[in-house]
This record gives structure tokens, sequence and C-alpha cells, in this order.
């Protein structure tokens, strides 16, 4: 929003500076976003006549001008060469002696074309006021006072502050909102705007149905007739308007636009030539028709929706309620006889309209945030009043129609609870005199304050609201700093869980890298990638690619591959800690997982270790250091991201805590991914859950190895074989693991060769080799019978 500071300055004059007065409003809420002065600098221009002009002898276009300027050339009239199209005599312009200053400019005494000219008349582009440089002379009322410095006469010594309001605090959107704020900002006597009603000159009103009166609870119209739009708006209106940011039409609309600029309250007024049926007709508020079009002041030429509110006659719509006008209706050069509204519509009614429709507009501005209802039918006096001075006519009665307006509920203030928000101790004195100044109602009982929200403050509902308007108007430079105090302590760690970070420094010691990646993801993803055909789906997805909520880390980290494939990433190792969603029945269910992928090199290129291409069985490594100590199973089983021959199950005990595998061939190809890639993910809480150690003895005797290798058929899992020794519970077996896998010669068609290494140690005694024996027997044993396996000779 845009005001001249002059302007405000006629409703509360703080004692401030231009600077301090900024500052004050930034301080309270309304950020001041620029003050600059209202045209560049220039200096010693003044007020002159033109007393004749002639034709320069030697150029068609110029034209010679003994001007007036009064005192500041002895009364003498000056000789100015002047090329403006519309430069005659007996007008009255701005002129530059020699000796001002424009701009970077100072005028000097030279000769055009011959002729001796002694200054320049001015336009308003070369003043400052206007980027149209070929408007011609800027041309000045006929009463203004030759002689008289130009900068005093048209009141430019001015600021104009840009404000940069928050939605809520729509009620500053107009002067007299604004200069009421700075009242209570600076505690400084407020000089109100005094609006008398207009008695009526003519009888005739128009009738007015509210067939909406939710969306327009208080519609106020009048008629005016007989005024005259051959007048000049007064240039002090046209001043004002063009420090706002508007620029002059005709006195009616000019006027429309600066009440609504002083009060903050939208008007418009109609050609009442263009309602059908008057006098008899009637104005009627209600919804579009469904294909209903209007045309607008601004050319636009929208198909309105039912649920636009417009303003219409018996036969059809005159302007988009609190929006826009429509053309046809609009008051123009010609038009004697008016019909002014100015009506209350609720927010909900306009919010989001313009919007759709593409374009927005003051009125829209305004209502879409709230404006004063008890001020609706004060502004249509004020704008009937400056129209009669401006244009003269004839006004007649308001016809109001109202209905129920937005209720005002008291809040209840309490002061424990001001002091606990604000850590200050302001006291029941204190807080009545800011309630004073934001010119609150309210009311004091048992140490309570009940406060009723003004009509223009739709912004407060509850008590903190309230305590916020308290700290503002005291100085939030007013409130002390101070550090807070807090005692600190060792905070006890449990040592059956461990913390995600731990988790995050096993993977980085190990070489990944971790990633966040969006929880909303393709829905193509959720089928191919976690086999999920009925996904979270979001009702106002950010695109089309994110129109589900993951079920599943793994999709982020294949973008996250393919992102760094096309960066020329031949070794990716990453990672990810988050949270995933499914819908089971009627019931939304968040759980936490660690998803990894690995591709490309096993280890970083270097000369001391030959180049392997990552597999399987490196990410099962990982996953068995993140489980350590906790031992997990690993069982062939489909999942429909991963390769049917290459993917296993992680399971502990009973439970399933997760998948690994490589990606499948098919996703591979549509990926686009030249090599392989490994993936894995679990159940973060079986990832966080750890077992406490157990002291043992430790053994002093050494230990003996035993190496067994036996021959069984292909399909046999080696982890059941090694279940199966472990199940012996042997008490001097300390270990039982494999080392060697082997196909090939010397091994028949469809079986394997395996190699198991077992540890025997006893903390009693040194073991003999009848002992050990003795145990290794039983181990083959048990292989023999429950895999028909055989030793390998």
């Amino acid at each position: 929003m845009k005001f001249s500071e002059n302007w405000l300055r006629t409703f509360v004059n703080p004692p401030l500076s231009t600077r301090e007065l900024a500052h004050a409003l930034t301080m309270a809420g309304l950020e001041v976003e620029t003050v600059e002065s209202v045209v560049p600098a220039f200096d010693k221009v003044v007020v002159a006549e033109v007393l004749s002009v002639r034709k320069h002898q030697d150029a068609d276009y110029l034209n010679v001008c003994q001007v007036n300027v009064g005192p500041v050339a002895s009364g003498e009239p000056l000789q100015i060469v002047c090329g403006a199209a519309n430069v005659r005599a007996g007008i009255k312009v701005p002129c530059a002696p020699v000796g001002a200053q424009l701009a970077d400019t100072t005028i000097k005494q030279i000769k055009i074309r011959g002729v001796d000219s002694s200054g320049m008349l001015c336009s308003a582009g070369e003043l400052g006021l206007e980027n149209n440089m070929a408007a011609g002379l800027l041309l000045l009322p006929d009463n203004a006072p030759v002689g008289t410095d130009f900068r005093s006469y048209y009141e430019l010594e001015d600021n104009i502050f840009t404000l940069k309001l928050t939605p809520n605090r729509g009620d500053c959107l107009g002067l007299s909102g604004l200069a009421r704020e700075v009242a209570a900002i600076t505690s400084t006597h407020l000089n109100p705007l005094e609006i008398d009603p207009i008695q009526s000159q003519i009888s005739e009103t128009l009738t007015v149905y509210v067939e909406a009166p939710e969306a327009c609870p208080l519609y106020c119209g009048r008629v005016v007739r007989d005024i005259s739009l051959q007048i000049l708006t007064p240039q002090w209106i046209v001043r004002r308007l063009e420090c706002s940011g508007i620029r002059s039409i005709n006195p009616v609309v000019d006027v429309t636009n600066y009440v609504m600029l002083e009060t903050g309250q939208p008007l418009h007024a109609f050609n009442l030539a263009s309602i059908s049926d008057v006098p008899s007709g009637a104005v009627h508020v209600r919804y579009a028709k469904r294909g209903e079009q209007l045309l607008l002041l601004n050319g636009e030429n929208p198909v309105l929706q039912p649920d636009m509110l417009l303003i219409a006659d018996e036969t059809k719509p005159l302007a988009l309620a609190g929006i826009m006008g429509g053309d046809e209706s609009g008051v123009e050069q010609g038009a004697t006889d008016l019909f002014l509204e100015s009506a209350f519509f609720s927010p909900e009614a306009i919010i989001g309209k313009s919007f759709r429709l593409g374009f927005s507009s003051d009125s829209a501005h305004r209502f879409e945030r709230g404006v004063d209802f008890a001020a609706t039918r004060n502004a249509l006096e004020r704008a009937t009043r400056l129209i009669l001075d401006i244009c003269g006519g004839k006004a007649g009665p308001i016809t109001e129609i109202r209905d129920k307006l937005p209720p005002r509920d008291s809040i209840c203030l309490r002061s424990k609870r001001v002091q606990k928000v604000l850590g200050i101790e302001l006291g029941k004195v204190k807080f009545a005199e800011l309630l004073q100044r934001l010119q609150f109602n309210f009311s004091l009982a048992e140490g309570t304050f009940r406060v009723t929200p003004p009509t223009y403050r739709f912004d407060l509902a509850i008590e903190e609201d309230l305590i916020e308007e308290l700290a503002r108007i005291h100085g939030y430079d007013h409130i002390p700093a101070s550090l807070p105090r807090t005692e600190l302590c060792i905070l006890s760690e449990p040592e059956t869980t461990r913390a995600p970070s731990q988790l995050r420094q096993l993977l980085a010691g190990r070489d990944y890298q971790e990633v966040i990646n969006y929880a909303f993801v393709d829905a193509s993803w959720e089928l191919e990638l976690a086999g999920n055909k009925t996904p979270v789906v979001l009702k106002n997805p950010l695109s089309s690619q994110m129109g589900v909520m993951r079920s599943s880390l793994l999709g982020g980290l294949v973008a996250n591959l393919q992102f760094n494939l096309n960066r020329k990433q031949t070794r990716v190792r990453l990672f990810e800690i988050g949270c995933c969603f499914v819908k089971k029945d009627e019931a939304y269910v968040q759980s936490e997982k660690l998803a990894g992928l690995c591709y490309g090199d096993a280890v970083a290129e270097q000369w001391g270790v030959p180049t392997r291409r990552v597999d399987f069985f490196d990410a099962k490594a990982d996953i068995e250091s993140l489980l350590c100590p906790i031992a997990a199973n690993f069982k062939a089983a489909f999942h429909s991201a991963m390769h049917p021959g290459k993917s296993a199950q992680i399971r502990l005990d009973e439970c399933i805590a997760g998948y690994l595998g490589e990606l499948h061939p098919r996703l591979r190809q549509k990926f686009g991914l030249p090599e392989s890639t490994v993936l894995f993910e679990l159940d973060l809480d079986v990832l966080m859950a750890r077992t406490l150690p157990t002291a043992a003895e430790i053994p002093k005797f050494p230990l003996v190895r035993r190496d067994i290798a036996v021959v069984v058929a292909e399909n046999v899992p080696v982890q059941a074989m090694l279940d199966s020794m472990q199940a012996e519970h042997l008490s001097i077996i300390s270990e039982v693991s494999l080392f060697d896998v082997y196909h090939g010669k010397g091994v028949e068609h469809s079986k394997k060769s395996l190699a198991f290494r077992v540890l025997l140690q006893d903390t009693e005694k040194t073991l003999t080799d009848a002992e050990a024996d003795l145990a290794v027997a039983k181990l083959i044993n048990t292989l023999e019978g429950q895999f028909g396996a055989r030793l390998r000779n």
C-alpha cells in the first residue's frame, strides 16, 4: 500500500521525523518497504503565466513566449522559447527561470535559433511527476498564484511510504485506519474524519434485493442526479491519488477511489441510465447463473461461475461484487445520474475469485481481508458529499439492507498469561492504557479483562492475539532481553536401543553417503518397486510425479543413482532413513525404515586391491555389521523390485526385518542402469534394538581348528546347515563358519562342495585330539543325517 506522508499527518501528526515514523511503523508490525520523495529534487521552479505567444521566425515548431514569473524577475516578463504543442496565452504553468535546478541540470541563459531564452516552461515529466514526456506543459488552475514556489504550491514537499502489510492487517488499507494505528503506536492525538449525513434533496430510491445475505450482510445505496462531469477533479485529490499509485479518470471515479484510500471501504458508482427500468427498477445482489458473462472495466469478459457474487438489475449483471464493475454500467463523460454503492461483502465470498479470474483489484484486495462494516454507511456519506461539492447534483435517501453481520465476541485477557508469554509484568493500569490507545472496548472483572474486538479487526479471535497487540503497542524494543536459564543434566542412554545417529555413523564408516528425499513419490514407483497397489493418495499433490506417499525408500534411492550416473559418477553407495506410509483398513500407519543402495566397484579404485563389481554378498556383510551382535538369517524370497534369483528376506527369529537383493533386470532396463544394482531395506525398529553384552571368562587355553568339507545338493541352503550344527549346542565349539564354496572338477553336476571352519576351545583345560574329533564327528553325522551330505575326499 502506498500513501502520502502529508495526507497521513492530516489525521495524526506525531513528533517524529520521516525516518523515525517509518521505524515506528516497522517495529509495530507494519513493515515500511520504501520511503521515497514525491518527485526528484528540483529548485527555484515557480508558478508562471504565459502573457503572449508568437511563432519563432526560424522554426515552425517553436514559439517565443512572454512569461510573467512574478517577483523572481522583479515583475518584468521573461522571454522563453518553448516547443510545447499546448502553449498559449493566458495559461499558468511551472517555469524554471535562469538559475533553477532540474535534476542534474542548471537552467542557463541560452539562444535557440538566434532568439534569447531566459528559462524553460516545464511539463510534468520534466519535473518528475509523470513518465510521459510528450504530454505537453503541465497546466495549472487559473487561480494559481504567479511567482509562488511550485514545490510549495503543488505540495511536493512530501514523501511516499510503501507498506508491506501482512494479510491480517486489512484495517490499515485506509488512511483512517493507518492513522488510528499510528496514534496508538505513538500515543498521539488522532483527528478522526468527521462525516455529516447528507440531507436528501430528492426522494428517489432504487429497490435493493439481497438474495445472498450470507455473502452480503450489509448493502447501502443511493441515487444522485444532475451531476456534471465537465468539472475537473480538484488537484489536492488528484495529487493524493497519484501518490497512492492511482491515476485520475473523472471526478466521480476519483472520489470513489479517494474515499476507498481514505476509509478503507471500497465503493462503486453505476451510471443510473444503464440500470434497466429506472426509476422503478431494482438492484439485485445475487450469485451468477452458470454461463453468464460480464464485460468488466479492464476489458476482460470472463464466463462467470455460480459461486461468484454479482450486482445486477432486472435483466443483466452490472458488476462483479467486491471485485470490479462492468463496462456497460461505468461512469463516463456525459453521465448525469448515478447510483452509489457501499457494501460489506463477506471475505469468504470474495477470496480466491480474482485469482481464479487471473487479475486482482484494489476492492478485492480489501474485501478479501475484511473491511469495517461499521463504516460502510459513513463511507457512502463521505463520497456523496465530495461528489456534490465537486460535480453538483442532488442526492436521494440511502437504501440500507442489513442482515446478520459478523459477531464481535469478547476475548478473555489474563495478566498471568500475558506475563508468561511476554516475560514481563505490565500491570492492570498499563493494560488499560494500551487497550485505550488501541480503542478497544473492555471491562475488568475479578482481575480479568474482557475485550471486545472492534468491527475493523477481523484478526482478533483468541487471547494470544490480544497479547500480541499489547506487545506491539508497548514496543518490542521496550521488552528487555534476558538470557534463558537452564539446568544441565546428563541424560540417560538406554543400552538396549541404538539411536539413528549411531546407524548413520556405522554406514558412513562403511563408505555410504546419506540422502534425504521427499516422502511424495510417483505412483508407478509404488507399484513397481514396492508392489503397493493401494498407496496413500494426496488430495493436493505438488505435481503429478509426487502424487502418493511412499511406502518404501527404494524409489528415491534409484532416482538418486540416476542423478549421479548422469553426472559421470561410476561408484555410488547411498542410504536413507525416513518415514514410510501405508493404509491399513481405514487407518494410516507411519513407520520408519532404513534403505541402502550399492552400485559400481566394491571398493574405490586403488593399486592394492583388484577391481571387482559390488555384489549381493557385499551388501549382506554391511547388513550383518548393522545388526551385530544380533545374528540374522537370510532366506531366499520374492520381492517385486528385486531379481527373482538374487533376493532374500532378512529374518530375525520368525520376524521379517527387511529385504536384500539385486534390482530386477526389467527395472534396471527401465531406469537405464548399465550395471547391476544391489538394494536393501529394513525396519528401523529392528536395527535400533540391541542386546546387552554379557561377561564371560577369557579362555586361557589354545584354540583347536578342524575343517569339514562336504558335498551336498545344490539346492541345500548353507544357512540351514549352519543352524543345524549350532543346534547341537556342543559347549566346546566356539564357532562354525563357511569359508569355501566349490563347483567344478571332482564335484558332480547339481552338487556343490562346502568347506566349514570349526573352532573348538575349552575354558577349563587343553582339548585332546579325541575330544575334538568326537565333536567334529557329531557335526558330520548331523550334516549326513539331515542333508544327505558326504565327506569330500
